[in-house]
């Protein structure tokens, strides 16, 4: 009798790969630390930072990427100086106010993911608007996590599936998925960070688990088109086997 039994349960669909990846998550760090070096306040790094966000955004559309969520703001941030989160929520709201009407103009699809109950109720009703407006626009998917924690998003999901009624027994990873606040788009197929740091800092904590991570020690406000184009062409290097050998994907391809 076989030691092992093969099972069926982990025998999922393969995510198909392509040479640019249809989904980027980026944690944007390093705004603080830039406006350090150059002794400037810690906004003005943040200022930057939107100034850089916007050529991403760019970059993506133009090079056939269809989905971009950025973790803007954890849940873990409220930690931080409360000048420096009233510096956020104001800069949040200001872009709110200034930037979704051109992402209109540009066919982006305008979306956030997190607990917006901690918001002020100026800021969920931009929110709200901002993705009424842009809801059927089809050239990329930009999503901003904002008070959003992986953890949380797993806790949510669950609390939705207990609501449901389900049974432990009807409980499963589908299941599950189907509630999480990116349930209707493609897992990230390529993670960044800058700022030098190595950790995903509870983002997206169910959806990374086969993405591949690019870290830089760039700071977020010096990340431009080119140094997208890096972490991609570093992305085009990886074999992304999901469980399989290496025969199997060249077998595959």
């Amino acid at each position: 009798m076989s030691l092992f039994r093969v099972s069926t349960r982990n025998k999922q669909a393969i995510r198909e790969t392509h040479d640019v990846p249809r989904h980027i998550a980026i944690i944007m760090d390093g705004n603080g630390r830039w406006a350090k070096r150059r002794l400037m306040p810690r906004v003005a790094g943040h200022r930057k930072g939107v100034e850089a966000l916007r050529g991403v955004i760019r970059a993506c559309g133009e090079r056939g990427v269809t989905h971009l969520t950025v973790f803007a703001f954890s849940s873990e941030n409220w930690r931080r100086p409360q000048d420096e989160v009233t510096l956020l929520m104001e800069l949040f709201l200001r872009a709110l106010e200034n930037e979704v009407a051109r992402l209109h103009e540009n066919d982006i699809r305008f979306r956030v993911i997190g607990d917006l109950s901690g918001f002020s109720e100026r800021i969920q009703a931009l929110i709200r608007d901002a993705e009424m407006l842009t809801r059927n626009n089809t050239r990329l998917t930009f999503t901003v996590a904002a008070n959003y924690g992986g953890r949380w998003d797993i806790v949510q999901a669950v609390k939705k599936l207990m609501a449901e009624g389900v049974t432990p027994e009807e409980i499963s990873e589908t299941a599950l998925a189907q509630h999480f606040s990116m349930a209707d788009m493609p897992e990230p197929d390529l993670f960044i960070r800058t700022g030098g740091e190595q950790r995903i800092s509870n983002f997206l904590l169910w959806q990374l688990a086969y993405t591949e991570l690019y870290f830089t020690d760039s700071l977020w406000p010096d990340f431009d088109a080119d140094a997208l184009d890096a972490a991609i062409a570093s992305y085009r290097t990886r074999e992304r086997r999901f469980g399989r050998t290496s025969e199997q994907v060249r077998a595959a391809s």
